[in-house]
């Protein structure tokens, strides 16, 4: 059994895997990490390895603090991965982002595919069917969107995420509701499309905090799957295992 663990901008996602099967999934806040994690491991006590990913200002000597106990495993651009890594930059590339390819190329074998996660910030990423990771993109996500409007305006209010009541907004608290959620859905179709046009045998990938509420919005046939990046992060593992 392995704890895997995703430390993202504003939260902690955990889950439980026996192999690839997953057992039981958490989400925390950073500041519960050490406390969180003693309490996943007297619940499961066959537990042997912890394997993080990290894109937030965690250190790691939090998970460090359990190697007592565990094996700790820090996923990095040192690991292996199942995928030629073409990016310009191929080391300011987020952990986050190359599981999410890493677990694409493992879970959907010879296609084209688009992972969309939508979190903090909306991430693009593009893997082909020959297995090389081609790049993507990155946007506001949702929360940044409502609070650059607050943020950097004079009068414009900070409101919580709520779904649009139609697509013109008669009050201030309406036009903000539309121009953020209907935006990003746009924003997310026209990457879509896009991905589309250019490739044939294609999977288009939604997860992240907010992928169950934009995926009954898209036009577009998605596979939506809030615990992808989780699941991408076992899979990393056990591929590393064999690959390392």
């Amino acid at each position: 059994m392995i704890v895997a663990v995703d430390v993202g901008n504003t939260r902690v996602k955990a889950a439980v895997f026996e192999e690839n099967t997953s057992v039981e999934f958490f989400v925390f806040d950073t500041k519960e990490i050490q406390n969180q994690l003693q309490k996943i491991l007297k619940k499961y006590p066959e537990v042997t390895h912890l394997v993080v990913s990290s894109v937030g200002n965690v250190t790691q000597d939090v998970f460090l603090a359990l190697e007592n106990e565990i094996v700790v495993h820090f996923v990095s651009h040192k690991s292996a991965f199942p995928f030629v890594n073409t990016y310009a930059t191929p080391m300011t590339l987020g952990i986050d982002r190359m599981v999410l390819a890493a677990g694409a190329t493992l879970s959907f074998p010879g296609q084209n595919r688009l992972v969309i996660d939508a979190g903090t910030c909306v991430t693009y990423d593009c893997v082909d069917a020959d297995d090389r990771y081609l790049g993507g993109a990155i946007s506001p996500g949702i929360r940044l969107r409502y609070e650059a409007l607050h943020n950097y305006t004079a009068k414009l209010p900070l409101l919580s995420l709520e779904p649009p009541l139609d697509f013109v907004g008669n009050s201030t608290a309406s036009a903000i509701h539309s121009g953020v959620v209907n935006g990003l859905v746009y924003e997310i179709d026209g990457f879509i499309e896009e991905f589309k046009a250019k490739y044939s045998n294609f999977i288009i990938i939604l997860t992240g905090g907010d992928a169950l509420f934009l995926a009954m919005r898209l036009k577009n046939t998605i596979f939506a799957n809030s615990n992808f990046l989780l699941e991408s992060l076992n899979q990393t593992f056990q591929y590393s295992i064999h690959n390392d």
